[in-house]
């Protein structure tokens, strides 16, 4: 008999900068949580998948960006990465003011147990965690 696996279990990809990236990435880590029979997990990395793959697309140059999903034993770490080395900071908006821009941060901030973004000499990566096996309220 063989023995389970040890360490992290990992998916990634990569993606063309275009409109059709977010929805590729979408579905794509969605099938990688669900192949791992973390359901409950799908909703909210769809929503912060998309918010980070569309901030690539949106505000960077890249010619690619890459998405990965990593399971650990208490948690999911999403990564995506690009090439802009401008690191990305939520919107500190007022509540009477209109404009989105930086939102999605807000939102992903909200759904995570942690986020945040590390430069490197190659560009950048946005990392979120989501608990296995708890909630974020």
């Amino acid at each position: 008999m063989k023995a389970a696996p040890t360490g992290p279990q990992r998916y990634s990809d990569g993606y063309s900068p275009r409109d059709t990236a977010p929805a590729r990435a979408r579905r794509d880590v969605a099938l990688c949580l669900r192949t791992w029979g973390l359901d409950v997990l799908v909703d909210d990395a769809r929503l912060i998948v998309s918010e980070l793959v569309t901030n690539a697309a949106k505000h960077t140059k890249t010619r690619r960006i890459g998405v990965s999903v990593t399971r650990h034993p208490d948690h999911v770490r999403i990564v995506v990465t690009d090439t802009s080395r401008t690191l990305p900071a939520p919107a500190t908006h007022t509540p009477e003011d209109e404009a989105e821009a930086g939102r999605g941060l807000q939102l992903v901030d909200r759904l995570t147990t942690r986020w945040g973004s590390k430069r490197f000499r190659t560009g950048k990566q946005v990392w979120a965690e989501l608990p296995v096996g708890k909630v974020v309220s």
